[in-house]
C-alpha cells in the first residue's frame, strides 16, 4: 500500500463516510474512490462494505487497523516539521517537567516565553524525574524541569530556585501568624500519605516515620497536587513541595514551612556538552524569576 492509501483507510475509519473523508483530506470524493478501489485492487480484498449509508469495515480491515493506526500516528512529527520548514518556523522547544511544576509554574512560563518568542513552537509534558532523563538521553527533549537532581554522569543539573517543605492543612489548624510547624508537632496526626519512589518522596517519608506516635495515614495518594485537594477536602494534614503549596492560602488552606527547614530546589536537566538555543535561555530566565516570585509572594507568614 502507498501512504495515500493509508490516509483514505484511515480517514474513512475516523468518519464512516467517504464525503467527510474528503473534506478530511482536502480531497474530492471522486479521488477518495479511486484511492480506496486502488487499495482494495492492491491488497485483494474489500476494505469497506456500505452500510446503511455508511462505509462499515471490513474483518481485514479491522486486522489492519492497528497497525495502520500505528504508522499514521508515526507520519504526523513528519507532516509538522514539514510544515515548520514550509513556514521558516524555528525549531520547537520540547519541555518535560515533573507533576508539580505542571500546574502554576510552567504554563505561566510558557506563555510569557511565546509572547518574546512568537515563532517557537513550545510542547510542554509532565513526567517523573526518571522519564525525563531517559527523554534527554532519547534527544526527545531540550531541557527538564524538576525538583530532584538525577546525579547522572550525562546530564547537566543547575539549581534555578530554592524553596521549603511546607506543611498544608485546614483554615485555622495553625495560630494565627504561626511562621513554622515543628516536625514533631505532626507527630499522631492524621496525615495523607505519599506513594512514589522519587527522592524527595522518601526523604519525607523517612522523616514522619521517624515520629512517635506515627501520623495516622489512612489515605495515600500519587501526586503532591492530589495530596493537596484532599486536604482541601478535610481528609487530613500534608506535606508537600512549596510550588504545589503555592496559592493555597486563596483556596482556603493553612500554610507555613517544616522546622527544622527541609530545602527543595528547582533543577534544570539538560544534555551535558549541549548548546542552548536563545528560546531555552530565555525560558530559563523566565522559570527563575517566575519561581523567586511564586516561592516569595506565597510563603509570607499572614
Amino acid at each position: 500500500m502507498r501512504l495515500r492509501h493509508i490516509e483514505v483507510i484511515q480517514a474513512i475509519l475516523q468518519t464512516g463516510h467517504p464525503g467527510l473523508a474528503a473534506e478530511w483530506l482536502q480531497l474530492s470524493v471522486g479521488e477518495v474512490d479511486a484511492t480506496l478501489r486502488d487499495a482494495e485492487l492492491q491488497l485483494g480484498f474489500m476494505l469497506f462494505a456500505s452500510v446503511r449509508g455508511r462505509l462499515q469495515a471490513t474483518r481485514e480491515t479491522l486486522e489492519l487497523q492497528p497497525q495502520i493506526a500505528h504508522l499514521y500516528e508515526a507520519l504526523e512529527p513528519i507532516q509538522r516539521l514539514a510544515n515548520r520548514l514550509k513556514h521558516h518556523h524555528a525549531p520547537t522547544l520540547r519541555v518535560l517537567c515533573t507533576p508539580p511544576l505542571a500546574n502554576q509554574l510552567l504554563p505561566h512560563s510558557i506563555a510569557l516565553l511565546r509572547r518574546r518568542f512568537q515563532d517557537t513552537p513550545c510542547n510542554l509534558s509532565s513526567q517523573p524525574t526518571r522519564e525525563i532523563v531517559r527523554s534527554l538521553l532519547l534527544h526527545e527533549t531540550d531541557v527538564g524541569l524538576s525538583l530532584h537532581d538525577p546525579e547522572h554522569p550525562h546530564i547537566q543539573s543547575s539549581v534555578l530556585a530554592q524553596g521549603k517543605l511546607q506543611l498544608l492543612a485546614p483554615h485555622g489548624w495553625l495560630k494565627p501568624r504561626q511562621k513554622y510547624i515543628a516536625l514533631q508537632d505532626l507527630a499522631g496526626q492524621s496525615m495523607i500519605g505519599l506513594e512514589g519512589r522519587d527522592p524527595l518522596s522518601r526523604l519525607l517519608d523517612a522523616k514522619l516515620q521517624a515520629l512517635r506516635p506515627l501520623p495516622v495515614v489512612q489515605t495515600r495518594v500519587q501526586t503532591y497536587q492530589m495530596m493537596r485537594s484532599m486536604v482541601e477536602a478535610g481528609e487530613g494534614l500534608a506535606v508537600v513541595d512549596p510550588f504545589t503549596a503555592c496559592g493555597a492560602r486563596d483556596a482556603g488552606l493553612d500554610v507555613c514551612p517544616i522546622s527544622p527547614p527541609i530545602s527543595v530546589n528547582l533543577y534544570a536537566l539538560t544534555l551535558h556538552g549541549g548548546a542552548a538555543s536563545p528560546a531555552l535561555s530565555a525560558l530559563l530566565e523566565i522559570v527563575t524569576q517566575k519561581a523567586e516570585n511564586l516561592l516569595c509572594n506565597d510563603m509570607k507568614p499572614q
